[in-house]
């Protein structure tokens, strides 16, 4: 006799009952992009509903995404100046140091993620010191500005980084030096998994954060490899790393299952901003369903193996599920 699978779908209460995948906000980090300056919203046109923002309204920001019951945030930084080692990201009282402590000082429950790397806060735009021969980063050099970089973070208050610069041993220098300083219970998300990717274009907008010359082939991995994008977060596992990441999401979702079959730590996947764009886009032209097709991709990327998303569809998630 053949089985007769269509039984548990033919009651909305049975299919919710046998649902494999779910999603919750716990799930959702959302991205905030903070600006130097004073009562600056700027919405990115790439981006619709994506805003660079001074420390002020981010903190309204903040408010707003408490009450839709998101409590997790990453933060970019675009500062006033950028230089050719990035110092600001090397500053106490630089931008990302400063919107940390506002952030912990006016919600002391929403949880702080940094992003660590310089490509928004070098003149250069690359992810950090360069090797002028090699038209490159210089691998050994950058991670000792890395560490200085997060130890800045850690003592403004954040409560985790997460390294995306794609360095070899970033993990472990990251780690040494954190806890060296006894930040032994700080976690470290790494962008273990970073392609070089295409669909970064609208990032680059609203972070301002272009290479001037080249590209980052050299460091960001090349989107063909499956192997090797098993073996970095492999790597990153081993050297430290308390969360794994695949970046993009949406065209990978086959090395997000393969990092999950390989590894043992909290997966999380960048839902990125050409993914972003791309159903912005289809959705203003009502050529797809925007709000089925948000949530469908959604449960993709938590059926592939993540655990936790980055998405800037994050808010609009989160008014969905307070309707079902």
């Amino acid at each position: 006799m053949f089985k007769r699978f269509r039984r548990l779908r033919m009651n909305a209460t049975l299919r919710s009952l046998v649902r494999e995948t779910t999603l919750s906000m716990d799930d959702f980090i959302y991205p905030l992009f903070a600006k130097s300056g004073e009562g600056i919203k700027k919405e990115i046109g790439s981006m619709p509903g994506v805003y660079q923002m001074s420390i002020d309204e981010i903190l309204k920001e903040c408010g707003a995404l408490q009450e839709l019951g998101i409590n997790s945030i990453i933060l970019f930084g675009i500062p006033e100046v950028k230089d050719s080692v990035g110092n600001d990201a090397l500053c106490e009282h630089g931008l990302i140091a400063s919107t940390v402590k506002a952030v912990k000082k006016a919600y002391p429950n929403m949880f702080v993620v940094t992003d660590l790397c310089f490509c928004e806060f070098t003149d250069h735009g690359h992810c950090g010191i360069l090797d002028i021969e090699h038209e490159s980063v210089n691998n050994d050099a950058t991670l000792e500005i890395l560490a200085k970089q997060a130890l800045v973070h850690a003592h403004a208050g954040a409560d985790m980084i997460a390294p995306s610069g794609m360095m070899d041993g970033m993990i472990e220098a990251l780690r040494d030096a954190l806890d060296a300083e006894g930040f032994v219970n700080l976690p470290i998300m790494s962008y273990s998994t970073k392609f070089a990717s295409a669909y970064y274009g609208p990032f680059r907008d609203v972070a301002e954060s272009a290479p001037s010359f080249g590209d980052r082939k050299t460091y960001q991995m090349d989107p063909a490899n499956r192997r090797e994008a098993i073996a970095e977060s492999v790597e990153d596992e081993m050297q430290g790393a308390d969360i794994l990441m695949v970046k993009p999401a949406l065209a990978y979702l086959d090395v997000i299952r393969d990092v999950r079959n390989a590894t043992s730590s909290p997966l999380c996947v960048y839902n990125v901003s050409g993914e972003y764009a791309m159903l912005k886009a289809a959705g203003k032209e009502g050529v797809i369903d925007y709000e089925r097709v948000v949530m469908e991709t959604m449960i993709a990327f938590k059926r592939a193996g993540a655990d936790i998303i980055i998405s800037y569809h994050a808010k609009e998630v989160a008014e969905i599920l307070r309707r079902k």
